[in-house]
């Protein structure tokens, strides 16, 4: 139909332009003498026969270049990585081409914003890195050259410097057990190993591990009163990871004699487990952030409690490589609510 519609239109173009041509011989003709209509109908079939040929022409090498052009820049962004949107195309080539082309510049546009914030994340993210190796590193050194120079013959200094580079020496492996551990998700190298279990006998596994560490901030862990056994199917080490590090968070950066509670809750074909506290809570600004590597509320609290900020992105990273999802509500002042799903045993 578009076809046929082109053609209708350079055929009618041809007409118009020949009637023209023909109408101005006829004028120059009637002059009052015998009107040749043979040099008139002569000029008619001539323009337009070459009217519809030079239209023919354009519409040929110069539409079919533009179509050509529209279909690579259309297939270009087909293959994009970023799923781009589809412009509202029309019958006419040039407006096709002229929205692909604006609908591509718009994708780089938001591929540059997107670059941009990747550039930044980057280099925080290296900046992070460095700091949270060097504060290690630098103990050790410090406690090093404190022995070399004379402190490893003073008994009342060599083993606690000893036992402190140790110390230092294990922060360091944490950091880069860690970061091992999240490169491995990201690239699906670390393969999940689901089985079926019960979620409370692991939930008060973790509870009990975690009970003197929360009696020394006078926290009360607990979790929803319930005889039945939960099934999931999951990677029972991994999840056991969420557990640990959701529970450890409430209790490192909860509020003295608060309390950390687990529930369950049956939800069509997964189980949503939720781990709320009564905490200071979170700021509403902080919420987007708190998933990303190396990224701290308070900065200088999380510190000095010994935390390798790479915690929560595990967490993410776990609860993703499930196939399930993890959301975090919080309030200061009131509190912080995690929640994940996991898929039914």
């Amino acid at each position: 139909m578009k076809s046929m519609s082109l053609k209708f239109l350079l055929v009618t173009i041809s007409l118009i332009i020949a009637t023209v041509i023909s109408a101005v011989i006829l004028i120059y003709q009637n002059t009052g003498i015998e009107i040749n209509w043979a040099i008139v109908g002569g000029g008619f079939i001539i323009s337009f026969v070459s009217c519809l040929l030079l239209l023919l022409f354009v519409h040929f090498f110069v539409f079919k270049k533009i179509n050509q052009l529209f279909v690579n820049v259309k297939n270009f962004r087909a293959n994009a990585d970023n799923h781009p949107s589809k412009p509202n195309y029309t019958d006419n080539e040039i407006n096709n081409l002229n929205q692909e082309i604006l609908a591509w510049a718009d994708d780089r546009k938001n591929e540059i914003e997107r670059l941009k914030k990747l550039e930044v994340y980057r280099k925080e993210f290296l900046g992070n890195v460095s700091h949270e190796l060097k504060t290690p590193v630098f103990n050790i050194q410090g406690y090093i050259l404190t022995l070399l120079d004379g402190g490893l013959e003073d008994p009342s200094i060599n083993k606690n410097y000893l036992m402190r580079a140790e110390k230092s020496v294990d922060r360091m492996i944490t950091i880069i057990d860690d970061l091992e551990a999240i490169s491995q998700l990201e690239t699906g190298e670390l393969q999940i190993e689901p089985e079926r279990f019960d979620i409370t006998l692991l939930a008060k596994d973790v509870i009990d591990a975690q009970e003197m560490k929360a009696t020394d901030r006078g926290i009360m862990l607990s979790i929803q009163d319930n005889t039945k056994p939960i099934f999931v199917y999951a990677d029972r080490f991994r999840i056991r990871q969420v557990f640990v590090n959701l529970i450890v968070n409430s209790v490192k950066y909860g509020k003295e004699y608060g309390e950390t509670k687990i529930r369950f809750y049956d939800v069509g074909s997964t189980i949503l487990i939720e781990i709320s506290d009564n905490g200071i809570g979170i700021a509403k600004e902080h919420l987007p952030r708190l998933f990303e590597r190396f990224y701290r509320v308070d900065k200088s609290r999380s510190r000095e409690q010994g935390g390798t900020g790479l915690g929560l992105a595990i967490v993410k990273h776990i609860i993703e490589a499930h196939n399930q999802t993890i959301d975090v509500i919080s309030t200061e002042t009131a509190g912080t609510v995690f929640s994940f799903t996991l898929k039914k045993g």
